[in-house]
């Protein structure tokens, strides 16, 4: 009987104080190996992945119109042995598709690669200070998303405003603190910038370029600063890890409004008279959160909406990013139902952008809807989305969400 009580904690499910399956009857937490009786000591491991199959009518004449992405493979794992520290890592891969398929699995695009891997220390029971390869950024709620239970088929692209630029995927290397004070909680972080970025692009006049660390050397632009503080209302949301709910399918009653920052002195360069100038980055946002249950049929709401100032120096303009300014919100309605059965939740997203360097501005509509079939836990999303950026483009996106 000692036994099989020892195997029962060992392999215990996890309490909901971490990663909470919003709207999931079965999950019951996850998995949570306990090294003590009272679980103070433990390795909790997570797993999902989503698979998409994708319709895009403005497929080149020589593409197929349909095509099938693993676009997302993760596993996550984080271990307590005292209340004092902790240490969390992260790694999977990204879009795996036919263009990045290798023959072998060698190619860099079948790779596995670290997300997170970071160490930290609670220098009390609401304040804390941690570094290594972390996701406590800067900017908005969207800038910090989860993966795991967002609402609309993927997160806002241009609220991750760093990506390659300054960080790898969206983390940095560098140092943060996170905490509460009462109702407001905060996250800051100072950070070393990458230095090989994505924006490889030659600096020539008349053209700004996201590379002051390569032309101006990590002394003059070789770190970036960070913050993001929010304002809770009703219900606390949970800071111990710096992802944030999508979606809490009304088991929650939040309302937050939050602002936040991203600096990088010298970040980007332009040349004058032949020199190279630093331009400094600098990014800001603020952003509203409301979620809540509509009576006690099940039904709940979810909105959310953000206005964000992008200066990434004078006129820049690189794929995604922009010197300029954004909007952006979604809705969502879950219909009343049992959480047993699958539960429906049509939303709406909508986002607008506009740049310095052109008249074009870029407005992305979606228009979903998510099958809850066991809570954020196995899902299915259906979504149009258009995109009209000087020419319209459109798909339908089918994908299938399983993490355990």
């Amino acid at each position: 009987m000692k036994k099989q009580k020892i195997l029962f904690v060992v392999f215990s499910l996890v309490s909901s104080q971490f990663l909470v399956a919003q709207g999931s009857p079965d999950y019951n937490g996850g998995l949570k190996i306990k090294f003590d009786e009272n679980g103070k000591k433990y390795l909790r491991v997570i797993s999902w992945a989503q698979v998409q199959a994708s319709y895009n009518n403005d497929a080149p004449a020589t593409s197929s119109k349909t095509s099938f992405n693993l676009r997302r493979a993760r596993i996550m794992m984080f271990s307590q042995i005292t209340d004092k520290f902790l240490i969390l890592t992260h790694f999977g891969l990204n879009s795996l598709e036919a263009g990045s398929l290798s023959p072998t699995g060698n190619g860099d695009g079948s790779q596995l690669f670290l997300h997170d891997a970071w160490v930290q220390y609670n220098l009390s029971d609401e304040h804390s200070v941690g570094a290594g390869l972390h996701y406590f950024n800067g900017i908005s709620r969207l800038n910090n998303q989860s993966t795991l239970n967002m609402m609309t088929l993927d997160n806002n692209r241009q609220s991750w405003a760093t990506i390659g630029l300054s960080d790898q995927f969206a983390r940095h290397v560098g140092l943060f603190v996170k905490g509460k004070l009462g109702q407001l909680q905060y996250r800051m972080a100072i950070n070393d910038a990458i230095t090989n970025g994505l924006d490889a692009r030659p600096a020539v006049s008349g053209q700004t370029v996201y590379g002051g660390v390569n032309l101006l050397g990590t002394k003059d632009a070789g770190k970036t600063f960070a913050g993001y503080f929010e304002y809770n209302f009703l219900e606390q949301e949970s800071n111990f890890l710096p992802f944030k709910v999508g979606t809490y399918l009304g088991e929650k009653k939040v309302f937050n409004i939050g602002a936040g920052f991203f600096l990088h002195p010298n970040g980007s360069v332009k040349i004058e008279s032949g020199n190279s100038v630093g331009e400094d980055v600098s990014i800001f946002a603020i952003d509203a959160f409301y979620d809540t249950p509509l009576g006690v049929d099940g039904s709940a709401l979810t909105v959310y909406a953000t206005y964000q100032s992008n200066d990434y120096g004078e006129n820049y303009l690189y794929s995604a990013y922009g010197t300029g300014n954004m909007v952006y919100a979604h809705i969502g309605y879950v219909f009343a139902g049992d959480s047993t059965k699958t539960r429906l939740q049509p939303y709406l997203s909508y986002g607008r952008n506009s740049y310095d360097a052109t008249t074009n501005n870029r407005n992305i509509l979606g228009i979903g809807i998510n099958a809850f079939m066991s809570g954020h836990n196995s899902k299915l999303t259906l979504e149009y989305q258009n995109q009209d950026y000087g020419t319209s483009t459109s798909a339908v996106t089918l994908q299938a969400m399983i993490y355990l």
